[in-house]
């Protein structure tokens, strides 16, 4: 597969996981928030700025598809920025529970025994996530030795172990905290929880449906040869 057809499987990969960053979201105000700050500020405007964040997601990585030729670096960078911000958003009560622990902090959430099980996991999960990050944008270690990870050991099949190992340690920390905090954290309808989802999915296929119509193939030409 080449040319648009190429560019639009992208897209579709980018949108994808742009979703998925929505649903991480989801699960962490639902069962990870710490307690102090259910009912913030900050908790009400949690979920839909991570909508937003997840369609700006979808429309900056597609964007970056039109920049690979001309512009490669700032390509990437585009690219890199549009799943690293979310992520990072996206993990601020999580960070606040594990960096509670190293602080020292105790109290009627993750710092105490309520929610500990979860802290490694969620621990493992960031560090999966860096590793993600460092061989995305290192292509290490086949820039140490061109030619010799052709086929097993390059940076894109570190990338990819890395990513799922880190949803597996995701999945198992957002259950263990299911389990913990039943019933401490508000849990949010089914209405609000697949309202989010569908906007973010509708704002992520309307710039797919952009990006399809910009990247159609071009007419054969008509012009004979001589």
């Amino acid at each position: 597969m080449g040319g648009p057809g190429r560019h639009r499987a992208f897209c579709c990969d980018y949108g994808a996981l742009s979703l998925y960053g929505l649903g991480s979201a989801l699960a962490y105000s639902a069962y990870a928030f710490p307690l102090e700050w259910v009912g913030s500020t900050f908790h009400d405007f949690y979920v839909p700025v991570a909508v937003l964040n997840s369609v700006l997601s979808t429309g900056l990585s597609c964007y970056s598809r039109f920049l690979e030729a001309e512009r490669p670096r700032l390509s990437k960078a585009f690219r890199t920025l549009a799943f690293v911000y979310p992520y990072i958003f996206d993990s601020i009560p999580v960070f606040y529970r594990v960096v509670g622990i190293w602080a020292g902090r105790s109290g009627g959430d993750g710092c105490g025994e309520l929610g500990m099980g979860s802290l490694p996991l969620h621990s493992r999960h960031s560090l999966c996530a860096l590793l993600t990050f460092l061989s995305f944008t290192s292509h290490l270690p086949e820039r140490l030795a061109p030619g010799s990870f052709d086929f097993i050991g390059h940076s894109h099949q570190v990338f990819h172990v890395c990513g799922i190992l880190g949803t597996l340690f995701q999945l198992e920390a957002v259950s263990v905290d299911m389990a913990e905090r039943r019933g401490r954290l508000p849990v949010p309808s089914s209405l609000e929880t697949f309202g989010s989802l569908g906007m973010g999915a509708a704002g992520s296929l309307a710039i797919l449906g952009l990006c399809f119509r910009s990247l159609r193939p071009e007419p054969p030409s008509r012009e004979k040869s001589h």
